[in-house]
């Protein structure tokens, strides 16, 4: 029997529309605790995950950051190595508790959690009850969503969690006035970093060039540096790899200041003197340099200054072969040195830079680009600002804050004050 031309394409219609309303699966990243989580001890995290984890009083935090509000399915890879443990599970004002007792690693699904806000979303995980000696290992975080992210971030797996935990760096790239860029003999800046945000790890690197970086750290809580260093030509990682024609050679340093070389970023020489610096105090960093064209080496000396007592310190004098020039490409950053400060923020204001060629006639700098390094780069991390902030420039970076700014900006100063007073003729020679 012929069946009507109608009826076929109504046949067509209701199947065409049958298929799309058919669900859609949803979308599944998995997201490796080893370069996104964080914990107090005695548990740890390593590249495999959380381990340890045998305290309640440790409270493993992952992140992740998505760019648009939708209901999230949170899943564990999981296991207790023996007896059975209770855990709960927390995001964006949800809690759920889950029973976990697979011995070897599965995946345990936890429930959905509505995330109302584009931006960083804190997952905290809390043991409960356990009968073994820990409450669980969990290697990843699984997260499903009903619609495709474009812009989700986190650190990937294959990537560097060393880094990633690290988070990223920031950076303030000056432009040098015109009248002064063939010969910039000296470079002074000032950084204040504001209470609290001088986290353990932190260097807020005040006075970089092209051949070395001067600035503060904080190392432990009892400890804190001024350090400056200067790169080998020598392109090596491994400070004895250098042939003794590129090293670089100490010409003099304060007396309270340690000399050493240094590798892993690089290598060369470096010095540091351990100073209590303060939050909400300013300090001021020099940079000279001397080029001598005869012997194709430039000697580069770091001063630093307490603004507030008053007092000049030498850091250390080094001479770098191969290298006849003035210093350019002037920068700060602030970075984070160790990973498992990672989830707390820091910043710093960086004010009053200021340049002079060897007549010692000050310019003022008016304009920073900010740029990040790779781990930004990559999309792995999204906490890091820079710019302008109460009419200073300043840099911030880790602890999953939300209001970050793109880089490739540059930002203006319309105010600078007046030149510093620096006594260049009587600066400390020890």
């Amino acid at each position: 029997m012929k069946i009507p031309a109608i009826l076929l394409l109504t046949g067509c219609l209701f199947y065409t529309g049958a298929v799309a309303q058919t669900a859609q699966p949803p979308v599944q990243t998995v997201i490796p605790l080893g370069g996104n989580a964080w914990v107090n001890e005695p548990a740890t995290i390593s590249d495999e995950g959380l381990t340890g984890w045998s305290d309640a009083a440790s409270i493993p935090a992952v992140y992740f950051r998505v760019s648009k509000a939708q209901p999230v399915r949170l899943l564990l890879k999981a296991r207790v190595p023996e007896g059975e443990s209770s855990i709960s599970v927390s995001a964006a004002a949800t809690t759920i508790t889950k029973e976990v007792t697979n011995t070897a690693y599965d995946t345990i699904p936890i429930g959905t959690f509505n995330i109302t806000a584009p931006g960083y979303v804190k997952v905290t995980l809390r043991g409960i009850r356990k009968t073994g000696a820990v409450y669980a290992q969990v290697s990843d975080l699984i997260i499903q969503l009903p619609q495709p992210d474009s812009d989700l971030v986190f650190v990937k797996p294959g990537s560097s969690f060393y880094y990633g935990r690290r988070g990223p760096s920031v950076h303030l790239r000056y432009d040098v006035p015109e009248a002064v860029k063939p010969a910039v003999k000296y470079f002074y800046s000032e950084i204040n970093v504001p209470a609290q945000m001088d986290v353990t790890g932190s260097y807020f690197m005040a006075g970089g060039f092209r051949e070395g970086y001067f600035g503060m750290q904080v190392n432990s809580a009892s400890e804190r540096r001024i350090l400056f260093s200067v790169w080998s030509p020598f392109n090596t990682n491994d400070p004895k790899a250098i042939p003794d024609s590129m090293k670089i050679v100490l010409i003099k340093k304060g007396k309270s200041v340690h000399a050493n070389d240094f590798g892993n970023e690089g290598a060369g020489g470096q010095s540091f003197m351990l100073y209590p610096w303060q939050a909400g105090k300013s300090y001021g960093f020099l940079v000279c340099a001397q080029p001598d064209p005869v012997k194709n080496a430039t000697v580069f000396t770091a001063y630093f200054k307490d603004i507030a007592a008053g007092k000049w310190w030498l850091v250390a004098s080094f001479s770098r072969p191969q290298t006849s020039s003035y210093l350019n490409g002037l920068y700060s950053f602030v970075e984070n040195f160790i990973p498992d400060n990672g989830d707390q923020t820091r910043m710093a204001y960086f004010t009053h830079q200021w340049v002079a060629g060897p007549d010692g006639r000050w310019q003022p700098i008016t304009r920073a680009t900010l740029s990040v390094d790779a781990t930004a780069k990559g999309n792995y991390r999204k906490d890091y600002a820079g710019g302008m902030l109460h009419g200073e420039l300043y840099m911030k970076n880790g602890g999953f804050f939300n209001n970050f700014v793109p880089p490739g900006q540059t930002f203006r100063k319309t105010q600078y004050g007046a030149a510093p007073a620096v006594p260049l003729q009587h600066l400390p020679q020890q």
